[in-house]
């Protein structure tokens, strides 16, 4: 792939942040030279807490800004450029207020662009554009395994029907997550044990577990399926991530998730997210700094697994 892909080491790191990491802002993800699309989804309807990620799309994208200056992302050992073409297709447009014609719209574009063999990360909004993500991908991989980064398992069943606390209930009963092969990571929230088909690797393992023996739990779950990967924000401690809508402490240091991340190259990941960044509860731009950081780590891991 050209260099001109990914603009790093520009006479300045802030000229034209308009896109993430200042990727060509287009909707044209046809050409054979795009690889992977960043689509920004700036939906909070669903949410049960404080309200705000609808900026999380506009935050990550500026804080991407402090990303642009370093061709190769340490710790890989190559530059992204070199592997990976990618476009930012801006933000993905619905009617205001109107949380079906969210799902109907997300759902349709995932499908588009994944039917056209581009990997599709997303930038939310809260967790509930997840679920039209994973019906939009389902579509063209058929069912996935889930890997669930997240303060709360998201499989509550008396939550409303736009939810951020419901999808992880419904895409397993619409048959688009196998939950035999799904896993969550870094849950401290209460859910019905007795009753639930995802492996759990809660908060307190997953800050005591060695990350090796984390990466195989989650390796030896997904197996060979096609994985979706979705990461709530709230999965972090609020040290490291204030700006969320349900922040719970205890959670996962930057640090760590992201050497996790690192352990999964060459899964088969055919989708990722990042959601529930809330700039207005933000301080320094922390929390949209580890949004953009996770979003590099995304766009990595799908270079690490090469071409298709």
């Amino acid at each position: 792939m050209s260099d001109s892909t990914f603009p790093f080491a520009e006479t300045s790191i802030y000229i034209d942040v308009f896109s993430y990491l200042g990727l060509p802002l287009s909707r044209d993800f046809a050409p054979d030279s795009v690889d992977a699309v960043v689509m920004g989804i700036p939906y909070d309807l669903g949410t049960t807490g404080r309200p705000g990620a609808r900026g999380g799309p506009n935050a990550v994208r500026q804080a991407s800004a402090n990303l642009r200056w370093e061709a190769q992302r340490w710790p890989w050992s190559f530059p992204l450029a070199e592997r990976l073409g990618a476009i930012d297709y801006g933000d993905l447009r619905y009617s205001y207020g109107d949380s079906d014609d969210m799902l109907a719209r997300v759902e349709e574009k995932a499908a588009e662009i994944t039917g056209a063999g581009k990997t599709l990360i997303s930038i939310g909004g809260d967790h509930f554009v997840t679920l039209p993500l994973l019906r939009g991908h389902a579509r063209t991989h058929g069912k996935l395994a889930l890997i669930h980064f997240d303060a709360h398992t998201d499989t509550y069943e008396d939550e409303e029907k736009y939810s951020h606390g419901c999808m992880f209930h419904r895409a397993p009963r619409e048959g688009l997550i196998d939950p035999a092969h799904s896993i969550q990571v870094g849950i401290r929230t209460d859910y019905d044990r007795a009753g639930h088909e995802f492996q759990v690797i809660d908060a307190q393992q997953a800050n005591e577990w060695a990350v090796a023996d984390i990466v195989k739990a989650i390796r030896d779950r997904v197996g060979a399926m096609p994985a979706y990967l979705t990461f709530d924000i709230d999965c972090l401690d609020p040290a490291c991530a204030p700006g969320t809508g349900t922040p719970v402490v205890g959670g996962l240091s930057s640090s760590r998730a992201m050497h996790i991340l690192q352990g999964l190259a060459g899964l088969n990941i055919v989708g990722f997210d990042v959601v529930e960044v809330a700039p207005a509860y933000d301080h320094a731009d922390i929390t949209a700094l580890a949004g953009a950081s996770l979003v590099l780590e995304f766009l990595y891991l799908r270079a690490s697994r090469g071409g298709g």
